[in-house]
């Protein structure tokens, strides 16, 4: 096995994903095997413990997991197609670099997205969607008090999601799932030297709650404030 491979399952071994306790929004509805093992994989390399760089194999991945071989190669083509992978004929799976420039770049089309995404999620969500809004918001406010990275991260995965299927919009939701890994990934990498985890967490609860209670100028305005802290953040890391 290549060292790349060796010690990524290393760290693997040693991290393995647990399942989120509890709670509506942890346990949104039953997933697919597939679903499962996206979700696992992608935490992994969002949280960077499966790092730029890492070569990867299924095989690798089944043992670290324990699903199947269908769930992790479609698990992985899904994760090529967002540009977390690059799937390797013959050689194995590499894990994609990551570059300041190019997140603005995504960060661009997301302020436009998102605008949208949240005046029609405020317009259209169903009473269960905004529900699991405002659960969404307060396990932000409690990220925010604690600190919690991880906690943060799982919750920005289900806004993002929940965001997507409250808009109703299937045309938006497929551009916009293209680069929520990749945003979240970047942001995980440098929030220790240049984010404010607390105030991030609130500017998303109120994202949140502005969607919840049907005020949809009002989630437009949180949407685009939380892109220009996020837009802040990454020129931070780099001169641009």
């Amino acid at each position: 096995m290549p060292r790349s491979q060796t010690a990524a399952l290393r760290r693997q071994r040693s991290t393995r994903q647990t399942p989120a306790k509890g709670g509506r929004v942890a346990a949104a509805g039953v997933e697919s095997l597939t679903e499962q093992a996206y979700r696992a994989i992608e935490e992994q390399i969002v949280t960077l413990r499966l790092q730029p760089g890492d070569v990867l194999s299924e095989q690798m991945l089944y043992a670290t997991f324990g699903f199947g071989r269908t769930p992790v190669r479609e698990a992985l083509q899904r994760l090529a197609h967002e540009g977390l992978v690059i799937i390797l004929p013959r050689k194995g799976i590499l894990v994609s670099d990551l570059n300041p420039r190019h997140q603005l770049l995504v960060l661009e089309v997301r302020r436009e997205l998102e605008r949208l995404l949240s005046r029609a999620g405020a317009d259209r969500a169903t009473d269960d969607q905004r529900e699991q809004m405002q659960e969404i918001a307060r396990g932000m406010d409690r990220a925010a008090k604690s600190n919690d990275d991880i906690a943060f991260m799982r919750l920005d995965r289900e806004f993002n999601r929940l965001m997507v299927e409250a808009a109703h919009n299937s045309y938006a939701a497929r551009s916009m799932k293209l680069l929520q890994g990749l945003s979240r990934r970047f942001w995980y990498m440098h929030y220790r030297q240049a984010a404010d985890l607390p105030l991030c967490a609130r500017l998303h609860a109120n994202h949140a709650r502005a969607i919840a209670r049907r005020d949809a100028e009002a989630a437009a305005r949180a949407s685009d404030k939380l892109i220009d802290y996020v837009e802040n953040f990454t020129r931070g890391t780099v001169s641009v």
